[in-house]
This record gives C-alpha cells, structure tokens and sequence, in this order.
C-alpha cells in the first residue's frame, strides 16, 4: 500500500512539451537565473575549495603535527559528519527562510570556522573546527535545488542542475593546483586563513545579489512561464512541520537516501585522499600531485554537465519524468563503479587516472541526474527538505569512506580494498535509485 501511495504522489505532473509550449521567458527572467546560477557557481568553488584545503594539506600537516593516517581520516571525516547531520534541518530552514539568507549565514559560518583551522595544532580542536565547517557548509548544494525550483520551469531543470553542481567536480579541479600553490607559497596555516577571508566576501555578494522568488515583484507572464506545468497550489505554499515528516513515510525518500550513499562515498573517498595516494603510491611531489589529481575532477565536471544536458534531452523527447533521470544516475553509477574497480587492478600512472577519470564522469553524470530528479519528485515547498535529506543520506554514509580508506591504507598499505569497496557501493547506489525510486511513468 505504501509503495501505491508513492507512486500515486504527484506533486509535478507530466505534460507535453510539443502540445503545450512554454509562455515566453522575459529578459529580466533569464537576467534572474544567470545571476543566480553565477552566484551558486562561486559559492560552490568556494566550497570545494575550502573543504579540500586539508586533504591538500594532508602529508604536510601529518608530518608537522605527527598525526597518523587513521587521525587523519578521523579529522577528514568529521566534516562529512557534520555535513551530514546538518543537512536535517537545513532544508527546512530553506524552505522556511529562503537560499538568501540561509546561504549568506552558512557561507559565513564556514568561512570563520576555515579561518579558525589555521590558527590550531590540537587534533580535537581541529575536529571541531571542521565541524563547524561541515555546519556552515550544509545549505550550499539544498540551496541550489530550492533555487533551480524557484527560478526555473520544470521542463528546463536538468541543465541547471548540472550546472550548480559543476562546482562539486570544478571545485576540487581547480582546487588542486591552486591550493596546493597556496600552500608552497604561504604554508598551510596561512592558506586556511586565506580562504576564510575569501568565503567572508563571497557570502556578502550573495546576500546583496541574490533575492529569493518572495522577493520580487513578477509580472503575470514571467509568473506563467515559471509555474506553467505545476498544479495551482504549489506556488507560493510553505512548508509545516507535518510536510516534512511526511517525506519519511514515503518510500522515494529513502530510495534517494540509501542510493546518494553510492555517489558521496565515491566522492569522499577521490576528494580526501587522491592527493595522498599520488604522493605515497606513485611518488609525485606536492606539487605534482596538485596538478595531476585535478584531472579526474575536470572530467567529473564534463560528466555533470553532460548529465544535465541528458536529463532535458530525454525530457524534452517525451520521455517520464522518472525515466530521464534514472537512466543517467544509474548508468553512470554502475559505469563509476566499473571503474573504480578496474583502476584498483593497473598500476601505471597514465591507466590510473583514465580509469579515475571515467569513474569521476560517469558518477557525476549520475550527481546531475539526482538532483534533477528531486527539483520535480515533489512539490517546490518541500524541494530543499528533500534535497537535504538526500544530501544527509549521502554525507552520513559518505562520512565513513576517509576513515575507511585511512584505517585500509594504514593496515595494508594498499588503497586496493579501498578502491573496492567504493565500487560496491556505487553499484549499490544505483539498485536503490533503480528498485526503490518511483515517479509517474507518463510522458513529460
């Protein structure tokens, strides 16, 4: 009965493009969105900036503060978790308060605690500097799904949604050279502090550029082009208590859950510690290093593109709203997977990073896929509820791969099993979106 209900839960429902086209976009409209995907890119580099600071930092804080590989996973962990259990009450606070002022404080709320980093040397101060980190860091991405919700027709969210998550690959792409440039030049402390001052003047341009929907005045056309396709009711509702704990019952959610555990753990796992394994398994210096781990993250961020850009193809083809995103997010997990598998099995640096590479596309082929689907499997006032439980599901799991991956490392020696066990988890991943996941299956 329960499944029944899930299925028969239709908060966007499908109409055809071809026979009913979109009202026309205002130019102060597509003004809106560009301003507003410009502004989530940044704050998304700053982002993935900021959290990967310590993992380019990793051989060289061990080393100065003679933390083990296991500490180090445990302090690259503690993010992860409370990344994850922040992401509970974030989307509600989202969907309550709006991205502008829930993002401008979590922005700032990271930046200080990335300023702070640079200022420790004691293991349990640093965790909790990265827990607060991880706090600060929780409304970036449900953020992104609440304003692609508010700002796009439901027809035109795959591309969007790629492009928000660009930063989720872009992000550790460039931060590779960038900081690892910082920190040959300034020295790690130094290269925290940075940053923290950075993330303080990002979130000031967002809170002074950005306006949640609430906040500005539309006119009826742009009103018609953005709710064209969406029940009457679904515009401008907010979310209740009971809204949100209704999302618990339905059996999508935990679908969604349980299948972002397989990309996060992945992810975790390339964004901790492809810089050491680079260093430690192959030899390369710092800064070779540095510049060699951002490939596998520029094809991570040609892979969500990609998948956006698959999402509203199939979309617009007449294909459901189900099938156009499960195919790219189980595809390219069980491809992530593949792999994964395969890079443990060579040993060339070359095969290594194709092999990282292709599994970095095809995982976030799937990432896009993923938060498409969320922006369109309820309605827009429980988007970011959904989006960040989503996100807990995937963080929480997620969390785990660092101090996996270290415990493995220092027990074996060999990131072999680590490697493994990614893979099985994506595969994993992949079966939950596919069997647990269930949207209208009529044509879009």
């Amino acid at each position: 009965m329960k499944a029944t209900q899930d299925t028969l839960v239709t908060p966007v429902p499908d109409a055809r493009p071809a026979a009913t086209p979109l009202p026309p976009k205002s130019a102060r409209l597509k003004r809106v969105q560009v301003v507003a995907l410009a502004l989530l890119v940044l704050a998304g580099f700053v982002n993935y900036l900021d959290r990967s600071t310590l993992a380019i930092a990793n051989q060289t804080i061990s080393g100065e503060l003679g933390f083990t590989p296991t500490e180090m996973g445990l302090l690259l962990s503690a993010f992860a978790w409370a990344y994850a259990f922040a992401q509970l009450p974030i989307g509600g606070l989202l969907d309550r308060f709006g991205a502008r002022l829930t993002l401008g404080l979590g922005i700032c709320l990271w930046s200080i605690a990335q300023g702070v980093l640079g200022l420790l040397s004691s293991l349990h101060l640093m965790i909790l500097a990265r827990i607060g980190l991880g706090i600060g860091e929780a409304p970036q991405f449900p953020a992104g799904a609440k304003v692609v919700s508010e700002w796009f027709n439901v027809r035109e969210r795959g591309l969007p949604s790629g492009i928000f998550n660009l930063s989720s690959s872009l992000g550790p792409a460039i931060s590779q050279p960038i900081l690892t440039a910082l920190l040959l030049w300034l020295g790690w402390r130094q290269m925290f502090i940075a940053m923290g001052v950075l993330g303080v003047l990002v979130a000031a341009l967002w809170y002074l550029s950005y306006r949640d929907r609430v906040q500005v005045a539309l006119d009826a056309a742009e009103r018609a082009h953005l709710d064209a396709g969406l029940p009457p009711q679904d515009a401008g509702l907010r979310l209740t208590f009971a809204d949100w704990l209704g999302l618990f019952r339905r059996r999508l959610t935990w679908g969604v859950v349980i299948g972002y555990v397989g990309i996060i753990y992945m992810l975790s796992l390339f964004l901790t510690w492809l810089p050491a394994y680079l260093e430690r398994v192959h030899h390369l210096s710092l800064s070779q290093a540095g510049w060699v781990a951002s490939l596998p993250f520029l094809a991570g961020a040609c892979g969500v593109i990609s998948g956006g850009l698959l999402v509203d193809r199939l979309t617009r083809s007449g294909r459901s709203l189900a099938f156009s995103r499960k195919l790219p997010i189980c595809g390219g997990l069980a491809a992530a997977g593949l792999f994964a598998l395969c890079s443990a099995g060579v040993t060339g640096i070359g095969s290594v990073i194709l092999c990282f590479s292709l599994a970095l596309f095809s995982l976030n082929v799937a990432v896009a896929g993923t938060w498409s689907l969320v922006s369109v499997a309820v309605p827009s006032h429980q988007v970011a509820s959904l989006a960040s439980i989503q996100n807990f599901g995937g963080y929480f799991g997620g969390a785990f791969a660092p101090v996996i991956t270290g415990m493995i490392v220092q027990q074996t020696g060999s990131f072999g099993l680590a490697l493994g066990i990614a893979a099985a988890v994506a595969v994993a991943g992949a079966l939950s979106y596919g069997l647990l996941v269930r949207l209208p299956d009529t044509p879009s």
